[in-house]
């Protein structure tokens, strides 16, 4: 008969297998890139004998990375609610752009070094599918609702198009200034930024003015004139 301690002991022993792969997983696709790395390898990196472990743990490579995102979201989540909750009532989007920069720079410089969340999110934008699962789980916020809401109304009226590519180019240049801190922290090399809250700084003056920035606009192609007159 399976005691109680047993069952303990068996929760604790796959719990640590499962963190165990979850590591492994998230430094090999953050080093070499999701496609590249198998499951065998991952689970050789993990310390499994079996080189089913990934599948029987989390599925799908699909899974796995869902698994690795969902294993920061909890930490960066609870940054994001607290300046949130400081932010209310603010009409400037500084402070707003804060709310979505810092809460994920924190999270980096708590984890300390090395890192590879934020290069395990660089190369996993990379692949289109992959990519939606990430969206899907940020999407799943209350606070990243919230934030991206009072940021909206702070900006100023923007073409739809505009505000969709510079959506982008704010969303990629976080995820890809971070990426690259990060990857020069793990390699000992010469940083722009003295540490993590410095480098949240610099990039959320590059987002203002990135969404602040005038709008060139482009002249249209002249209609040509019908043949009853303009």
């Amino acid at each position: 008969m399976v005691t109680m301690a047993g069952r303990t002991a068996r929760a604790e022993r796959v719990s640590a297998t499962r963190e165990q792969i979850l590591t492994a997983a998230e430094r090999l696709f953050a080093e070499h890139g999701v496609i590249a790395v198998s499951n065998r390898q991952v689970s050789e990196a993990a310390g499994q004998g079996n080189n089913a472990a990934v599948g029987y743990h989390f599925g799908t490579k699909a899974d796995l990375v869902r698994a690795i995102v969902r294993k920061h979201a909890c930490e960066i989540e609870r940054v994001r609610a607290r300046m949130v909750a400081q932010t209310a009532g603010s009409a400037q989007a500084r402070d707003w752009i804060a709310c979505l920069v810092r809460p994920v720079t924190e999270h980096l410089a708590d984890l300390g070094a090395p890192t590879w969340y934020a290069r395990f999110g660089a190369q996993v934008r990379t692949d289109p599918a992959l990519r939606e699962i990430m969206i899907e789980e940020a999407l799943t916020s209350p606070s990243l609702h919230r934030i991206l809401g009072e940021l909206n109304r702070c900006l100023p009226a923007l073409p739809p198009e505009v505000h969709a590519e510079r959506n982008e180019m704010a969303s990629q240049l976080m995820v890809h200034i971070c990426a690259g801190r990060e990857h020069a922290l793990a390699e000992g090399a010469p940083t722009l930024r003295s540490s993590w809250h410095d480098a949240a700084t610099g990039l959320i003056d590059a987002i203002v003015g990135l969404w602040l920035a005038p709008v060139t606009r482009t002249p249209g192609k002249a209609r040509p004139a019908s043949p009853e007159g303009p």
